[in-house]
């Protein structure tokens, strides 16, 4: 299991809280740090079943510098999405867990978080 964190992030905080008490083992990536490939977001966003103008943070001061709220969300317009947030991670959305069974979640949600906590007896 992996989590994707920008540390200054309070859900992202919160789901790293929730993980170890429920004592899972995972790794972190600060992706803004170690920003993931085009080929990294198209996999994650495929185990999602999302398309990249999903997990764009469109508030941030680069999204609003480039347009990108006018921008297409047609199968042409992909790559472009894809390129932009690789070239500024600050854009994707978080945290995102990848869980070993194959599942991914964006987890700003109880609910999405509790997807891939163990259930509880």
């Amino acid at each position: 299991m992996e989590i994707w964190i920008n540390p200054r992030c309070g859900k992202c905080r919160s789901a790293l809280s929730a993980m170890d008490a429920a004592k899972l083992k995972y790794t972190v990536r600060r992706y803004l740090e170690d920003p993931p490939s085009v080929d990294e977001l198209t996999t994650v966003l495929g185990r999602l079943g999302l398309e990249p103008w999903d997990i764009t943070r469109l508030d941030e001061p680069v999204a609003k510098e480039s347009g990108m709220r006018e921008w297409g969300r047609e199968a042409a317009d992909r790559q472009r999405w894809l390129e932009a947030l690789a070239q500024h991670p600050i854009l994707v959305q978080r945290p995102i867990i990848t869980a070993d069974d194959g599942h991914a979640v964006i987890a700003r949600t109880p609910q999405a978080l509790q997807s891939v906590l163990p259930e509880q007896s």
